[in-house]
């Protein structure tokens, strides 16, 4: 007999990478590894109440329709998850405990709690390669037809974490490779609407830039990691308005590198 995750998506489900905007112009590919809560049906519930499989845990909430906007706004195209990274982080290798973590924050993840070496590979084929497969395309797609890209990806994280509060509002990650989130901090020199830093609340030592190796540094082009506090984009109000101060910060590091060092297009020409 089949065991429930050796199918882990039916067809009827439908493809596990969303690809919006995929003839973009503009010189970003956007990424968003933790857009949805869903979960397979064959996963079931895996072991978690309503309240565990809607929280952070399962998804960022408003990352995908902040990408959506800022997708929009420079005209460039989204690549995004469409089930829970609770069944597999895309933004984690396969090697990492954390790709299928058995413990997420308070709430422990009994369906990966007994992982073997067979599910392990299910998963990864049904969910992690096709993602990065399709993000490598999009990037070699646009590489051929002569187009500037440069990557970002888009998360959120919680206010409170283990019972204390997060004063951070907006996280700039990065690697080794400085240089779009270096731009796009000296953007906030003076600008005090957000509490904007580096690397926090993650940074490489916590292991979440695996997308940004794999797809930016690896190739060379710049890359950068947005990390917004959940509770600024809970609604359509808030991710319109973050969207907005994200993109302006985007576009003034688009064009401080571009003189300085010809690293990216400019792009100041989207910011309507």
């Amino acid at each position: 007999m089949m065991r429930k995750w050796e199918c882990v998506l039916s067809p009827d489900e439908g493809d596990p990478v969303g690809i919006e905007r995929e003839r973009g112009l503009g010189p970003f590919v956007i990424v968003c590894e933790h857009a949805s809560s869903t979960l397979p049906r064959a996963m079931g519930d895996m072991g978690l109440s309503d309240e565990a499989r809607n929280s952070h845990i399962a998804w960022d909430p408003g990352a995908l329709a902040v990408a959506r906007l800022l997708s929009a706004r420079f005209d460039s195209p989204l690549v995004f998850q469409k089930f829970s990274r609770l069944v597999y982080d895309c933004n984690r290798p396969p090697e990492s405990p954390a790709s299928m973590p058995m413990k997420s924050e308070i709430y422990s993840v009994p369906a990966n709690e007994a992982v073997d070496g067979a599910e392990r590979l299910a998963r990864t084929q049904a969910l992690y390669r096709p993602f990065h497969s399709a993000v490598s395309a999009l990037i070699d797609q646009r590489t051929c037809g002569g187009l500037a890209t440069s990557v970002i990806t888009v998360h959120s994280f919680t206010p409170v974490y283990f019972g204390k509060p997060r004063t951070v509002e907006v996280g700039i990650l990065h690697d080794a490779d400085t240089r779009f989130a270096d731009g796009i901090l000296a953007a906030t020199a003076g600008d005090r609407r957000h509490d904007v830093r580096r690397n926090e609340p993650y940074g490489p030592a916590d292991g979440v830039t695996h997308s940004l190796i794999l797809h930016g540094i690896s190739r060379g082009i710049p890359n950068v990691m947005i990390e917004v506090r959940n509770d600024l984009i809970a609604d359509e109000a808030g991710q319109g308005v973050m969207a907005g101060y994200l993109a302006e910060l985007i576009a003034q590091a688009i064009g401080q590198q571009d003189n300085n060092n010809k690293t990216f297009v400019n792009v100041r020409s989207h910011k309507n």
